[in-house]
C-alpha cells in the first residue's frame, strides 16, 4: 500500500518588514565595549590601546539617534560644493546638514592628517598580515577576522562593528578596512576620516532597501553626533529612537570563547607589533611593513612563495616591501597558530606555518651550514647569504638567535 501523501501546509504571506528594520542594522555604527575593568586578561594590552588611540571617541562615544532625522539625511543628501569644499549635504528639519571629511575629523576628533592618504598598498597589507601570523587567504578581497590571534582579531572586530560600513557579514573585513587596521599598527598615514566619507559618498549611488528605493541609513551616530553640533536645538522625541546596539561585557566573552575555538593561540601569546607595542613607534620607510635595521624574520620568502604559488609571479610588485629586518624582533602573531591552506595556495606558503615556536619557514636544512654565530639569510632578491647571528642582549626588544634553515 502506497504511502499517504503528506499535505502541504498552505504558504503564508511573508509580511513586509518595518522601514526601520530595512534601512537601518542594530549592529552598523556600534558602540564598543573595551572591559574598562580588566577582566579579559588577554585583551589587556589591545583594549588599553584603542582607549589611548585616535580612534577611541569614534568607536566609544555614545548618543541617542533619532531615526526621523537619519531617514530625512539621506532622503535628501546631495554632493554640493562650498567655496570649492565638497560636502555632503543633507536636509532635516528644515535645516542643512553638511558632512565632509574635515568635519568627521573635528567631530570624531580622530586626528586625522587630511592630506594622508585613506588606504595602503596592498603588499604592505599582505606582510604585515604575515607578521601577524594570519592563517587565511591573505590575497582574498576579505579576511576573516577570525583568521588572526586573538588580541589581533578583536582590533578588527571593532574596526568592524564601529566605523566600517558593513551592515552584515561582520566576520569579514574588505582590504579597505584591513588596509585601516595595518596603518593603526605600523603609525602608517592614514585618513580616517576620509575613509568614512568615501563609503558614504558610495552610498549615495545606491538603493539599499529591500522594499523602498532609499539609501541605507549609513553612520547614524556619527550622523547624530554632528547633527549635535551643527543643530543643538533640533527638536527630538523619545518615540523616534533608532536603536543601535552597545558592545557588553557578555559580547567579550562570547568573542573569547569563539576565539578560542578557531584560532590556536601560543602561550604565552607574542608581544605586539609596531604601534600597538611602542607608543614611540616610527613608522616604516617607503611602504614597508619592517624597519631595515633589525635582522630578525622577515615575511619576503614567504610572501614571494606564495604569491608564485597562487599568481605564478616570481617577484613582489613594485608595491611591496624588500626589507628585511623587524622593528621588535617579533613577528607579533602566535607561533603556535594552526595553518588554514589558503585557497590556491601551498600549506608551506601559508601564514602561520611555523614549528617549534620558530618564526621561520618549514624548509629543508641546508647540509652546509654557516659556522658558529652566524647564519643564512635571503635578502630581498631571495638570494641567500650569510650573517652574524645578533645577541639576546643586542639593542632588540624580543630578537630569536635562529639558523634560518634553507633549501638552495
Amino acid at each position: 500500500m502506497a504511502p499517504k501523501e503528506k499535505k502541504r501546509k498552505p504558504a503564508t504571506k511573508k509580511t513586509n518588514k518595518p522601514e526601520e528594520q530595512v534601512m537601518s542594522e542594530k549592529h552598523h555604527n556600534m558602540v564598543a565595549y573595551l572591559d574598562p575593568d580588566g577582566k579579559f586578561t588577554e585583551l589587556k594590552e589591545i583594549t588599553q590601546w584603542i582607549r589611548e588611540s585616535r580612534i577611541n571617541k569614534a568607536i566609544t562615544f555614545s548618543t541617542p539617534v533619532y531615526k526621523s532625522f537619519i531617514k530625512d539625511f539621506w532622503n535628501s543628501a546631495s554632493i554640493i560644493e562650498v567655496d570649492g569644499t565638497e560636502l555632503i549635504q543633507g536636509r532635516v528639519n528644515e535645516v542643512n546638514v553638511n558632512v565632509s571629511p574635515d568635519i568627521l575629523n573635528t567631530v570624531l576628533e580622530l586626528q586625522d592628517d587630511l592630506n594622508a592618504p585613506y588606504s595602503i598598498p596592498v603588499m604592505c597589507t599582505r606582510g604585515c598580515l604575515l607578521r601577524m601570523k594570519c592563517t587565511g587567504d591573505i590575497f582574498s578581497s576579505q579576511i576573516n577576522k577570525g583568521d588572526l590571534p586573538r588580541r589581533y582579531k578583536f582590533l578588527l572586530h571593532v574596526l568592524i562593528q564601529c566605523i566600517s560600513n558593513r551592515r552584515a557579514g561582520y566576520d569579514m573585513a574588505g582590504n579597505d578596512l584591513v588596509g585601516l587596521m595595518v596603518a593603526l599598527v605600523l603609525n602608517k598615514p592614514f585618513s580616517i576620516s576620509k575613509y568614512i566619507y568615501a563609503n558614504m559618498k558610495e552610498n549615495m549611488k545606491r538603493t539599499g532597501g529591500r522594499t523602498t528605493g532609499n539609501k541605507f541609513w549609513m553612520y547614524p551616530r556619527f550622523l547624530q553626533m554632528i547633527m549635535n553640533i551643527q543643530h543643538p536645538n533640533l527638536s527630538k522625541a523619545d518615540d523616534d529612537i533608532l536603536k543601535i546596539d552597545t558592545m557588553i561585557e557578555h559580547s567579550l566573552k562570547i568573542f573569547r570563547g569563539i576565539a578560542t575555538k578557531r584560532y590556536k593561540e601560543s602561550k604565552p601569546p607574542r608581544k605586539l607589533i609596531g604601534a600597538l607595542y611602542k607608543t614611540d613607534y616610527i613608522t616604516p620607510e617607503n611602504d614597508k611593513w619592517r624597519h631595515n635595521d633589525n635582522q630578525s624574520n622577515a615575511e619576503e620568502p614567504k610572501l614571494k612563495k606564495m604569491m608564485e604559488d597562487k599568481f605564478g609571479r616570481k617577484d613582489l610588485d613594485s608595491s611591496g616591501s624588500d626589507d628585511d629586518g623587524d622593528d621588535e624582533g617579533d613577528d607579533g602573531g602566535d607561533a603556535g597558530a594552526t595553518a588554514a591552506s589558503a585557497p590556491g595556495a601551498s600549506t608551506a606558503g601559508t601564514a602561520g606555518d611555523t614549528s617549534a615556536g620558530d618564526d621561520e619557514e618549514d624548509t629543508e636544512s641546508d647540509n652546509n651550514q654557516p659556522k658558529p654565530g652566524y647564519e643564512f639569510y635571503l635578502d630581498e632578491h631571495g638570494v641567500k647569504k650569510v650573517r652574524k647571528i645578533r645577541q639576546e642582549d643586542d639593542d632588540d626588544d624580543e630578537y630569536v638567535p635562529t639558523i634560518l634553515k634553507l633549501s638552495v
